[in-house]
C-alpha cells in the first residue's frame, strides 16, 4: 500500500474515547474493540451478537469496499457467521447474523455453520438483496434468498488474514472477490450483471437512495471469534474522473486532491493500522473494548 503510512498509523494509534464518541458511528451489543488489533463483532462464546453502523448515509453511486478479517475459535464445531450490510435501515439488531430480518438493501453473509443445504460445503459466502418484506431463509441457510455465492472452505482459520472485495456499479454489476488461499491471490465468489439478474433482485441493480454501511455477527450454541482488521473504500466514479484529469493534464500537484469519495472521506475514519490512505482510498477504524485492561466498552456512540 502507498500513501503516508507512518502518519496514518500514528493517527490510528492515538485514538481516544472522545474520538469514538463521535458523529461517525453507532455500535452495540457484544462488540469488542482492541484498538491495536481488531474490531471483534462477536466472541467465541455462545449467544453473542454485535454490530457497528455508520451514522452518515452513502452518497456514492459506484463504489468498492475491501476489508480484512479473521474467523477463528477454540472448537471444531463453530458458528454462526458475520455480515456486511448496505441497507436502508441502520443499527437495528436482529437474528440475521446480528442484524434485523426483512431488511431493504444488500447483505453479504459469511456463514460458518451448515443447517440444511445438502451438497453445499461450508463455510459459505452469499449475497442477499432484500426488499424489506421477504425474510431470510434461515432453515435452509439462505437458499431461497441467494443472489450469488460460493463455498469458502479454509476461510476459517486461514493461514493468511482473509480479505473480501465488494464492487458495485449501479445498473451494471455487483462483484464479490475473496482472498484466503494465498496472499495476493483473489478468487471471484460471484458476479451479477444487470443484463442477467436472478428474479430475487428487485428493481434491477439499484440500492435504496439512502443506504448505510454496517457490519454485524452472531453466535448461537456454537461460536467463533469474528474480527474485522481493516477496511478500505473507493468511490469508483470519482477515482475514474481523477484518473482522466491526470491523464489529460499531467499535473503532479493534483495528487493531493485524493478522492476516496465524498461518502467515504468521513466513513471508516478510525479503522485499524492496516487501513491507510491509498490514492483514492480512505481507511477507517472504530473501536470498543472492556473498561478493564485499559480498553473501552460501549453500547453505542
Amino acid at each position: 500500500m502507498g500513501g503516508n503510512q507512518n502518519g496514518r498509523i500514528a493517527e490510528l494509534q492515538s485514538v481516544h474515547k472522545r474520538d469514538l464518541s463521535s458523529r461517525w458511528w453507532d455500535f452495540g451489543g457484544d462488540l469488542v474493540i482492541r484498538t491495536d488489533r481488531y474490531i471483534r463483532l462477536a466472541s467465541d462464546t455462545p449467544s453473542q451478537s454485535g454490530w457497528i453502523f455508520s451514522r452518515i448515509p452513502l452518497s456514492a453511486t459506484n463504489w468498492e469496499i475491501e476489508f480484512e478479517f479473521e474467523i477463528q475459535g477454540r472448537g471444531h464445531l463453530h458458528g454462526d457467521g458475520f455480515a456486511l450490510w448496505i441497507t436502508k435501515d441502520r443499527a437495528k439488531p436482529g437474528n440475521v447474523f446480528g442484524h434485523t430480518d426483512r431488511f431493504e438493501g444488500l447483505g453479504i453473509f459469511f456463514d460458518t455453520y451448515k443447517n440444511n443445504r445438502p451438497g453445499v460445503v461450508f463455510p459459505y459466502v452469499m449475497g442477499m438483496w432484500g426488499d424489506g418484506k421477504i425474510p431470510y431463509d434461515s432453515d435452509n441457510d439462505g437458499k431461497a434468498n441467494e443472489i450469488g455465492g460460493c463455498s469458502a472452505r479454509g476461510i476459517r482459520g486461514a493461514t493468511i488474514k482473509p480479505r473480501a472485495r465488494l464492487t458495485f456499479i449501479q445498473d451494471h454489476s455487483l462483484t464479490l472477490d475473496l482472498q484466503y488461499k494465498a496472499a495476493d491471490t483473489w478468487t471471484q465468489c460471484f458476479k451479477l450483471e444487470a443484463s442477467n439478474l436472478p428474479g430475487n433482485v428487485p428493481n434491477g441493480l439499484k440500492l435504496p437512495s439512502t443506504s448505510y454501511l454496517g457490519l454485524s455477527a452472531h453466535t448461537g450454541e456454537l461460536s467463533d471469534n469474528f474480527d474485522i482488521i481493516s477496511l478500505t473504500t473507493n468511490n469508483l466514479q470519482q477515482a475514474a474522473a481523477k484518473k482522466n484529469r491526470q491523464g489529460q493534464k499531467k499535473r503532479k500537484n493534483r495528487k493531493n486532491e485524493g478522492g476516496g469519495g465524498s461518502w467515504l472521506g468521513f466513513f471508516f475514519k478510525i479503522f485499524l493500522f492496516a487501513a491507510v490512505v491509498v490514492g483514492g482510498f480512505y481507511g477507517y477504524k472504530a473501536y470498543k473494548a472492556h473498561q478493564n485492561n485499559n480498553n473501552i466498552r460501549f453500547k453505542g456512540f
